[in-house]
């Protein structure tokens, strides 16, 4: 039997994680991640990290395991909250999510875990691993498809990998309830947490006007037969520039806001609703048209730079000129759509056969092999 450290965030998933390594014989030791522990941006009760460890705590008192609680705040505000700040003073869009994944919970808590004599790290994500003879690690979905948290686990290594393991990642949610609930565990019946990944719901312009000042400039409106949407070129962005339609409102910075954003335009008095179709923060301008089927909102190809690609499976990696057919998303819950990636020297261009809504640089593309993640990359344009 193995050494498992288990990552306990006093959530439920992880709780049963913890739980079914225990029943299966392994010795289990829990720890707790203490990455952010400013409660200003976060609204009222939502995530308060006391509370967690409070709860994690408990389900390891439950289990009989040992319990320790490991600070990586001031490795969390530099590697996750400043890049954060940094991609949306950009005016990209990231997902700090897919970074805790890959630079917190499988790098810093892995180390620490290595250190504590760990054989494997587990976590409670809805996904799952297999090993074939040849000793390549495979990525795949979570068996509930409804929870399924592959995509969050998109930039993680072979070497990550190899020191994982996913308890629950073949089990359906309420399967999950069910088997904290029959084995007494306090976070039962807690709610999911929401929001940024150890941070806790917030109200993002709120959170991101701690660092990024308030500038105010003009929302501009394009129309939907606008040349700029024609004969559209894969991995150059829209060509909006702001005399291409007229100023129906003004915001408080362009680096608020990302393409698909609906809320906080606060602009009334047209037909159909208004969704952002891109931003630019050079001149401070936020496009909109009217619409969910604006044709600014969707994009025929996404780009992304050869030095931004990761492979789960290196094996597979792609030489300029090849292509594949893939499954592919854009963001986590997005139905899996059919696409071609196709690499050249200076990256690789991922098409699908319908064209992506609401792409924004800054978020990961992942591709698939039916069940199993195969690589990811940072969208450039």
């Amino acid at each position: 039997m193995a050494r498992v450290v288990v990552g306990l965030s006093g959530g439920v998933d992880s709780s049963v994680a913890a739980y079914l390594l225990k029943e299966a014989g392994h010795e289990v030791i829990g720890l707790f991640m203490r990455n952010w522990t400013d409660e200003q941006p976060t609204l009222e009760a939502e995530c308060p990290w006391i509370e967690d460890s409070n709860d994690a705590l408990l389900v390891a008192e439950k289990l009989g395991i040992p319990f320790q609680v490991l600070d990586l705040s001031a490795d969390y505000k530099t590697r996750i909250v400043d890049y954060m700040f940094a991609e949306y003073q950009a005016g990209r869009t990231p997902n700090p999510d897919v970074l805790c994944n890959r630079e917190i919970k499988f790098d810093l808590f892995l180390a620490a875990a290595l250190k504590l004599g760990a054989d494997f790290v587990a976590t409670g994500h809805y996904a799952q691993k297999t090993t074939s003879e040849d000793g390549m690690h495979h990525l795949l979905a979570g068996a509930d498809g409804n929870k399924d948290q592959s995509y969050f686990l998109c930039q993680l290594s072979q070497a990550q990998l190899a020191k994982a393991l996913f308890p629950i990642g073949h089990l359906p949610k309420p399967e999950v309830r069910r088997i904290a609930k029959e084995a007494g565990l306090a976070t039962a019946e807690k709610k999911d947490s929401q929001g940024l990944c150890f941070i806790g719901k917030v109200r993002l312009p709120d959170f991101l006007q701690q660092q990024l000042a308030v500038k105010e400039g003009d929302i501009v409106e394009v129309d939907r037969n606008a040349p700029a949407f024609a004969n559209a070129i894969c991995g150059e962005p829209w060509a909006l520039t702001p005399a291409m339609g007229p100023v129906v409102g003004r915001h408080s910075g362009a680096h608020f806001f990302t393409v698909g954003q609906r809320k906080g335009l606060l602009v009334g008095g047209k037909p159909l609703p208004l969704f952002v179709i891109g931003t630019d923060v050079a001149t401070n301008t936020v496009y909109v048209g009217q619409g969910e089927d604006h044709p600014g909102l969707y994009r025929p190809c996404v780009w992304m730079l050869a030095s931004e690609v990761h492979w789960v499976r290196p094996d597979l990696h792609l030489t300029p000129g090849a292509s594949m057919r893939v499954m592919a998303r854009i963001r986590y819950r997005q139905a899996l759509v059919p696409a071609t990636l196709t690499a050249s020297e200076m990256g690789l261009a991922l098409e699908p056969d319908t064209p992506f809504k609401s792409v924004a640089a800054g978020q990961f593309a992942a591709w698939y092999d039916g069940d199993e993640l195969l690589g990811s990359g940072i969208i450039h344009a």
